[in-house]
C-alpha cells in the first residue's frame, strides 16, 4: 500500500510538473530572459568602469535552450513530487470525495506555498534588490506555517472560537511584515516586473489545481483497488 501511495504521488507530481514547465517555457521564461538583458547591460557597464571587479569565469549556470529547460523541468518534478506526497499524506487523514475536494486541496496548497508568502515577498525578476536571503527565508517559512495552521482551523473543524483563531493566524505574518531592502530598485521596467508577477501567480495557480485534482483522482483510484 505504501509503495502504491508513493507511486501515485510521484505520477501526479510528475504530470503536474511537466504542465507547469510548459507554462513556464512559453510564458514565464521569456520574461526572465528579457529582464536578464537589462541585468547583463548593467553588468557590462560596471565591468567597464570598475577595475577592481573580478569576474568568475568558472561559475557555471545552465545555458539558454535545452540546458535551462531541462534544469527547470527537473527542479519542478522534484518539487511537485514532494508536494504530491504531502497532499497524499493528508488524504490518508481526510480522504477527498471527488475532483472538487481535490481542487480545494490544491488551492489550499497554492495559498500556503505561493499566494500568502507572495503578499509580502512577491516573485521578482533578476536585477531586483531584496533583503538578506536568510531573513527572507525565515519570513517565508513562517508565513507558510501560519497560513497552513490558519486554513486548517478555519476549514477543517466547526468550532467558531478555533475558526477565529485561524483567521488571526492568517494575519500574523503580514502584521509583522516581510523583510524589505533599504532601497527598492529594479533594473527591469515596472511593466515587465508586473507581467512576471502575474505570470508566476497564474501559472502556479494552474499547477496547484492540476496537482490537487490529479493527486485526489489517483488516491481515490488507489483506495478503490485496495478494497
Amino acid at each position: 500500500m505504501f509503495k502504491r501511495i508513493v507511486f501515485s504521488a510521484a505520477l501526479a507530481g510528475t504530470l503536474a510538473a511537466l504542465f507547469l514547465s510548459v507554462l513556464q517555457i512559453f510564458w514565464v521564461t521569456p520574461l526572465i530572459l528579457q529582464a536578464e538583458t537589462y541585468e547583463t547591460a548593467a553588468e557590462a557597464v560596471f565591468h567597464e568602469y570598475s577595475a577592481d571587479h573580478a569576474h568568475d569565469d568558472m561559475a557555471w549556470q545552465p545555458e539558454d535552450g535545452w540546458q535551462r529547460t531541462l534544469a527547470t523541468a527537473s527542479s519542478n518534478i522534484v518539487m511537485a513530487v514532494g508536494f504530491a506526497l504531502m497532499l497524499t499524506g493528508l488524504y490518508t487523514l481526510r480522504s477527498p470525495s471527488g475532483i472538487l475536494q481535490g481542487l480545494a486541496w490544491g488551492l489550499a496548497g497554492y495559498t500556503v506555498f505561493f499566494a500568502a508568502p507572495a503578499i509580502g515577498l512577491p516573485p521578482d525578476l533578476p536585477g531586483t534588490t531584496a533583503a538578506a536571503l536568510t531573513v527572507r527565508q525565515y519570513w517565508w517559512l513562517g508565513a507558510a506555517l501560519f497560513t497552513a495552521g490558519g486554513l486548517g482551523l478555519v476549514f477543517l473543524q466547526g468550532n467558531w472560537s478555533l475558526r477565529m483563531t485561524g483567521l488571526l493566524l492568517l494575519l500574523v505574518p503580514h502584521l509583522f511584515g516581510a523583510p524589505q531592502p533599504d532601497t527598492a530598485e529594479s533594473l527591469a521596467p515596472a511593466l515587465l516586473q508586473s507581467q512576471f508577477r502575474w505570470a508566476s501567480a497564474l501559472s502556479n495557480a494552474v499547477f496547484w489545481m492540476v496537482l490537487g485534482v490529479l493527486s485526489a483522482l489517483m488516491f481515490n483510484r488507489l483506495q478503490d483497488k485496495s478494497e
